[in-house]
């Protein structure tokens, strides 16, 4: 058996393999956030398909922080009757889910949420009217987060993760060039990471030591005065110090252009993985597992990141959409790459509301 299909526990929560399903935005949520059979047929795709780990699209924890129309929400009871059938589909076919739990910040959809989007500095580039966080601001987002993980935990989740990557809240506030306060919660990175350490508390205080919590952070946002590694790896160190259970590896925002974390024509060995060297410095400063996700489409490519320990856990996103049983296939014998051509396609129909689905034709 190749070491890739080798089973993982990471606090007690045993994987099959070392593949991870990467978050994404689906866009098959019902207009206010609920799980819709749709969305939970999806999740049974990738658990038939032989993911070690399905990490849910990224779910708002409240009102003022969704991203975008038909995007899952996490950020009330009343959604635990859908959240639990989604959990329970992926239980029955021996996998494992996690809810990626998120908020928009500044990029909130104002349309969608209406409410005012909460931004931790005002930057000169916002439409008024708009404010800057306040104290009270802060402690209802962390209280926010808290509560989604309990609402997970209660679901049947075997875990959550923090999403502070791509330009979202959390990410927002590790960034000197979108974090620009002076106070308790700006300046340093010691103190651009308080608002990130005090929700990883606050979630690990609401569901308990022996529950899985993981992040998908930031190893630099790849923009002019922003996040960088050397910052990324100080986060990931304090990050492991406070109990974090395993980290997954991305990078960019919008703003970074041919460096955003969803990169097209990824046709060349040589294209993929495009974090990899960040991955390696991230695993080097902690002791938790690593997970690496950006560009992978080869198993060849993920067998080198594993063995030259750049990655304990592979990360796929857009090759599942278009394959959901990419990881049954290589782990049976066929271990062609990816048949996901990075054309980014797949976004087209989910921002007309029908989804996200592979576009292009399949070879053959």
């Amino acid at each position: 058996m190749h070491p890739l299909f080798d089973p993982m526990t990471i606090n007690g929560m045993t994987l099959s393999n070392r593949f991870v399903r990467s978050a994404t935005w689906e866009g098959m949520a019902g207009p206010d956030g609920c799980v819709t059979q749709r969305l939970i047929d999806c999740m049974a795709a990738l658990a038939d398909g032989g993911v070690g780990l399905i990490i849910t699209g990224h779910a708002f924890v409240e009102l003022e922080g969704k991203a975008g129309p038909l995007q899952l929400g996490i950020h009330d009871d009343a959604f635990l009757p859908g959240l639990t059938k989604m959990v329970e589909a992926v239980h029955a076919r021996g996998g494992h889910i996690v809810a990626q739990l998120a908020h928009a910040g500044r990029r909130a959809n104002t349309q969608e949420s209406g409410q005012p989007p909460r931004i931790i500095s005002i930057t000169g580039s916002e439409e008024p009217p708009v404010k800057e966080m306040g104290p009270c601001d802060f402690k209802v987002v962390v209280t926010a987060f808290a509560e989604a993980a309990l609402r997970a935990k209660a679901a049947g989740f075997d875990g959550v993760q923090i999403h502070s990557a791509h330009g979202y809240l959390l990410s927002q506030s590790l960034s000197p060039l979108e974090n620009r306060r002076s106070d308790w919660y700006g300046g340093s990175v010691e103190h651009r990471m308080r608002l990130l350490l005090e929700v990883t508390t606050a979630i690990r205080d609401a569901v308990g030591p022996d529950y899985p919590v993981l992040i998908k952070l930031n190893s630099a946002d790849h923009v002019k005065g922003g996040f960088t590694l050397d910052e990324a790896c100080a986060v990931a160190v304090r990050l492991a110090h406070e109990g974090i259970d395993a980290i997954e590896v991305s990078g960019g925002t919008p703003e970074s252009g041919e460096l955003s974390p969803i990169r097209p024509r990824i046709d060349a060995p040589e294209k993929e993985a495009y974090f990899r060297d960040a991955g390696k410095a991230i695993k080097e400063s902690v002791h938790v597992p690593v997970m690496l996700v950006g560009g992978i489409r080869s198993f060849e490519t993920a067998d080198t990141l594993h063995k030259e320990g750049r990655a304990d856990l592979i990360s796929l996103s857009r090759p599942l959409i278009r394959e959901p049983n990419l990881i049954a296939r290589w782990e049976q014998g066929d271990t062609a790459p990816a048949t996901c051509n990075s054309c980014c396609r797949c976004f087209v129909p989910a921002r007309r509301g029908d989804g996200i689905r592979c576009m292009a034709r399949k070879k053959g």
